[in-house]
């Protein structure tokens, strides 16, 4: 038997055992993974760790009362105990009006597109050559320059997956997954011995998409020795350009405000704003779960819905915002696909939420930028999703005269973020899908920057 079909034989035991015992509903997910973490140091070992994973949770309701049970302990009385735990729990739940499963009706079906989520060569690399290829990326950043002298390590990761989704109301469903990863975290030496960290990594579904450790070396080499002898900036307002890492913080700080539960509980700035401009016309941002290979692509949602791409703001203008069943109750309206299941725990999450590309380089953005701030990092948790104030630490680049001059660091750059999107006046074509979250380097016309 097949580790998909195991897990879907043991998840459909727990569906049909809670329901002899008096369950109204019942889903369970079963659940495997391998995982594989080592990390190099100065050329030398410094970790090697395997481990593998085998759980299942459930949920049951009952009458609008839920409860939640999980366990990593699949012996028939580990079993049984979650069972019976989780109807003992529903006697102790308050009833809830807005709980209950997804919609029958709204249950998808097979066939689902293949979306190429699964790679066999990951799951084949073993720690030998796991650690050779961190090896080799720290190496290339010791020889891109001389005065890469110090390194925090060196880190390769690979994760595989399976799973199995089964609902009383009639659904089931699996699936299988695989992530690779490496980063290289060189250290240079700065005035007054201090040392500057810098790092690039890279991260795929499939391995031969990864980009190669001497890549990724030499790019976690130049993103440190560029730090070296940061100034800081007198307090103004000027253009912030946000690299595409940075811009990608602010595109999850705003995917925080249109999921379910931020609109239901009122502690998002963007309540009641569908049909209203949220961003610069410049923006679209899509929630698309059908990338093939995509970070967060899926077939369908934690409810057994199918995946659809939802259009969250086109435009500039909010067209939607991101569904379960429960909050979609919540707010009169059904789900948008969006449920995530962590555990026994369902909930409104994005997926591969994406800013789309703009259609000049990142070099031409700066050059058209002339005076401003270059964001590569920010710091902190300054953001109140309530009003949209932001406030966070920041360092980069100043840009002079259209160039890229002298880093900068220990300054504070603040805004609403309403205002933030609103004001982002161009967009550069560098998107990397390497994250479920993902933006080109973006520029806000005008943001306060406080430093000396």
């Amino acid at each position: 038997m097949s580790e998909e079909a195991d897990l879907e034989r043991l998840a459909s035991s727990l569906v049909e055992r809670a329901q002899k015992l008096g369950a109204e509903v019942a889903e369970a997910r079963a659940s495997s993974g391998w995982e594989l973490t080592v990390r190099v140091r100065v050329g030398e070992p410094e970790l090697v760790q395997e481990a593998g994973h085998r759980s299942v949770a459930l949920r049951v309701m009952k009458g609008g009362c839920v409860a939640l049970t999980s366990t990593s302990d699949l012996t028939e009385s580990g079993l049984r105990r979650t069972v019976n735990d989780a109807i003992e729990l529903l006697e102790l739940s308050e009833v809830d009006p807005f709980a209950g499963p997804a919609p029958a009706h709204l249950l998808s079906h097979p066939p689902y597109p293949d979306l190429d989520l699964y790679d066999p060569a990951v799951e084949g690399i073993d720690a030998g050559q796991a650690l050779e290829l961190a090896k080799r990326g720290e190496q290339a950043a010791f020889a891109h320059d001389a005065r890469i002298t110090l390194s925090e390590g060196a880190s390769f990761s690979r994760l595989t997956g399976r799973s199995a989704l089964v609902l009383s109301s009639g659904f089931t469903g699996v699936t299988r997954g695989s992530n690779a990863s490496l980063v290289v975290s060189p250290v240079a030496m700065d005035e007054g011995d201090k040392r500057r960290r810098g790092y690039y990594w890279t991260s795929r579904r499939h391995f031969a998409e990864l980009e190669g450790p001497e890549e990724v070396g030499a790019e976690a080499a130049r993103r440190t020795l560029r730090q070296l002898g940061p100034r800081k900036v007198a307090t103004c307002e000027a253009p912030v350009v946000f690299d595409k890492d940075a811009a990608r913080s602010l595109l999850g700080t705003f995917a925080g405000c249109i999921v379910g539960g931020a609109i239901w509980r009122k502690s998002s700035y963007l309540l009641g704003r569908e049909g209203t401009a949220v961003g610069s016309p410049l923006l679209d941002i899509t929630d698309d779960p059908l990338i093939p290979r995509g970070p967060a692509s899926r077939v369908f949602d934690g409810e057994g819905l199918a995946s659809r791409r939802n259009v969250v703001v086109e435009g500039g203008v909010l067209r939607t915002y991101l569904l379960d069943s429960y909050s979609g109750r919540k707010l009169g309206r059904e789900s948008t696909g969006n449920a995530s299941r962590a555990g026994a725990s369902v909930g409104a999450s994005t997926t591969n939420f994406v800013l789309k590309n703009g259609t000049m380089s990142r070099d031409d953005l700066v050059a058209a930028t002339g005076t401003g701030l270059y964001v590569t990092d920010m710091m902190g948790f300054g953001f109140n999703a309530v009003t949209g104030d932001f406030s966070r630490g920041a360092s980069g680049f100043w840009i002079e005269n259209g160039k890229l001059t002298y880093p900068v660091s220990e300054v504070t750059i603040s805004s609403n973020l309403d205002a933030m999107l609103k004001g982002i006046d161009a967009l550069a074509d560098d998107l990397d899908m390497k994250t479920s979250v993902a933006s080109p380097t973006f520029r806000v016309d005008r943001m306060t920057i406080s430093g000396t």
